[in-house]
């Protein structure tokens, strides 16, 4: 069986403003302010590259948190090494289509240009249009931040390059409890993070923003995407914010537990503290139990309802 080749979009640039040069030049890049060469720098494992690095980025850009210098730093570690040859890149052209690459050569830098660590890409003659992808892939391409990992939705993906009827798509976490409730859930994110402000957890915390962009929402961490990772209003705490997703009580409380030792570990200044939130449609009587020996996590639940109004 041939292996599944990996899929990201990139951004080439804020706004996708070094798109055309990309495109003619042949390659896709980062940049971050690191003005150094990572020629036999690149580790395998993301988290020692982030552990050299961070202090780098924050050396150049002191004013900036290690929240913000984690996310660079592993997106910079996708791009020039994450990426394998023969892995696609959708980068958007700022007109609602998605140009398509393949990687064809590993890291280069090149000091003096834009999008300095650099990758060689050669460009097909047809993109996708955004409005062929699915709404779960739109959501994932459209996400904040420079790079983005597809690769859950190859088949998709795979099938709209050759000209092809996509697959219908299949969640394939096998710790999903309720499909019901799943689905709900993942609009519950977007909305969540929509009215934030108005919640309880909006009176105390924000979503890390940077630049006036989201980066709290679907944070990476080194065991999966955090769901939500905000800050105290005074600075003091960190917030990890899980939905329950209709996952098993003990597989969610691990996994918050585990995106909070990250970010203890990993992002956490001199002096912050890290507490975890669970969020469920249904009061959850083993999620309880479990929480009751564990004094840093809160269980929240919440409530959906709706009206009809006959004019």
């Amino acid at each position: 069986m041939t292996p599944t080749r990996g899929f990201y979009r990139i951004m080439a640039g804020p706004g996708s403003a070094h798109a055309e040069e990309c495109f003619r030049e042949g390659f896709i890049g980062g940049d971050w302010g690191i003005e150094v060469d990572l020629t036999g720098k690149l580790s395998e494992d993301w988290r020692e590259f982030n552990r050299e690095l961070i202090p780098v980025f924050l050396q150049s850009r002191p004013d900036k948190s290690k929240v913000t210098a984690g996310l660079a730093c592993g997106m910079l570690h996708t791009i020039c090494k994450g990426m394998q040859a023969g892995d696609i890149v959708l980068c958007p052209n700022g007109q609602g289509l998605y140009r398509v690459g393949e990687v064809a050569g590993d890291y280069f830098y090149t000091p003096d240009g834009i999008l300095p660590h650099r990758r060689r890409i050669n460009w097909f003659d047809k993109g996708i249009a955004r409005d062929e992808l699915s709404e779960p892939v739109r959501r994932s391409a459209g996400s904040i931040g420079t790079v983005s990992n597809l690769s859950k939705y190859a088949d998709e993906l795979e099938s709209l390059l050759k000209g092809q009827q996509p697959p219908a798509l299949v969640h394939s976490d096998e710790n999903v409890e309720d499909p019901t409730v799943f689905a709900l859930e993942k609009h519950l994110e977007d909305f969540l993070v929509a009215n934030w402000q108005y919640t309880e957890l909006g009176r105390d915390y924000e979503i890390f923003s940077e630049d006036g962009e989201l980066v709290g929402q679907q944070y990476p961490s080194d065991t999966g995407p955090i769901d939500i990772l905000a800050i105290s209003k005074n600075q003091q705490t960190l917030l990890v914010v899980e939905l329950k997703r209709g996952r098993a009580s003990d597989v969610v409380v691990g996994q918050v537990q585990r995106y909070m030792g990250y970010v203890k570990e990993e992002l956490a200044e001199p002096g912050q503290q890290v507490r975890g939130v669970i969020i469920a449609l249904e009061d959850d009587l083993r999620l309880r139990r479990a929480l009751s020996v564990t004094g840093n996590i809160d269980f929240y639940r919440y409530q959906v309802s709706f009206k009809l109004l006959k004019d």
